[in-house]
């Protein structure tokens, strides 16, 4: 219970700092659209998204606010209903405030605040809730793979020796 109580202490750290730069971003960036931080490669530009990544949905603002507060619901259950590794636990509390921040844009005005644009590659605007999820489903994927090879491990371990066996020898 505790663990799941500071999970969502450090998610609300994450939704304040996320809130912060987007309120900074809209005073900022607004005005003057966009300000490069290193030429030719990344820029931060003010950018409403009324989707999801990449403005899928887009316009579908009910569906894609149900289905982040069912996903975020899922998310509270498991850091209050299961063991977890600290890897897990962090990776979904990344995935917790990073949500719970772009629901809020959601809900309050319909869009979300985009801002930091990578020019070297073709890629979305994207904001610091999106790079929260990101890193939380990419410690997940670490996670699970990780678990697979020590469980994998584990069995071929105490399995015995198939060659041994038909040879009798233990």
């Amino acid at each position: 219970m505790i663990f799941g109580v500071l999970s969502v202490l450090a998610a609300a750290v994450l939704v304040g700092v996320d809130q912060l730069i987007k309120r900074w971003a809209t005073a900022v960036l607004l005005p003057k659209t966009a300000m490069t931080l290193i030429p030719g490669a990344l820029e931060l530009r003010y950018f409403l998204n009324d989707g999801m990544a990449f403005s899928m949905l887009a316009g579908k603002q009910t569906l894609l606010i149900a289905v982040t507060s069912l996903m975020l619901l899922g998310v509270l259950w498991m850091l209050f209903a299961r063991k977890l590794t600290p890897l897990e636990r962090v990776a979904w509390t990344l995935v917790l405030g990073g949500g719970i921040g772009n629901l809020i844009d959601r809900v309050a005005t319909g869009v979300v605040v985009d801002y930091i644009n990578v020019l070297f590659v073709n890629f979305a605007i994207f904001n610091f809730a999106d790079i929260c999820v990101c890193v939380g489903v990419g410690l997940l994927m670490v996670w699970v793979l990780f678990d697979s090879y020590i469980k994998e491990k584990a069995e071929k371990n105490a399995a015995p020796d198939a060659a041994d066996d038909a040879h009798g020898n233990a």
